[in-house]
């Protein structure tokens, strides 16, 4: 009788656990791309400080793009200052073609396509970022982005 209990109660349990994993993931994706969407609106005020309230406030911070490695939060932010000093480098930011997917409870990997408009240019490509969930929200940690060759 005991037995037969506990298997009614775990095969009750199951679906719930199972739902509980389903809407972490959906609220995951939600709180990131609202991340991204702040980002995004971010750079188009030209507010590259706000731009990087996306990014993991660590010396772990980690940006790749080309052949260069950049480590830590602050020489992150340098380099986005020094590359992009005024508007007209910085264009209007999109990114599109989202895919995030949770890795567990508090990581998840998102694989983007960006792109810039700018008076003379549309330089784009693709990138993939790893997030942490921190107390204080979702994170980027480690952010990989790439370029396509100028047509």
């Amino acid at each position: 009788m005991m037995q037969r209990l506990i298997q009614i109660t775990l095969a009750n349990l199951v679906p719930l656990f199972a739902s509980i994993s389903v809407s972490a993931a959906v609220n995951a994706t939600n709180e990131i791309q609202n991340l991204l969407h702040a980002q995004q609106e971010a750079w188009n005020r030209g507010d590259i400080d706000a731009f990087m309230n996306g990014y993991w406030r660590s010396e772990e911070t980690v940006f790749v793009s080309g052949d260069e490695v950049t480590r830590g939060w602050q020489k992150v932010l340098d380099r986005y200052k020094t590359k992009y000093s005024d508007r007209a480098k910085m264009g209007t930011l999109t990114f599109s073609n989202l895919e995030i997917t949770s890795l567990s409870n508090d990581s998840a990997v998102a694989l983007g396509v960006w792109k810039l408009k700018r008076a003379n240019d549309e330089p784009h490509g693709r990138f993939t970022l790893i997030f942490r969930r921190f107390p204080e929200g979702w994170k980027i940690l480690h952010d990989h982005t790439s370029a396509a060759s100028p047509p």
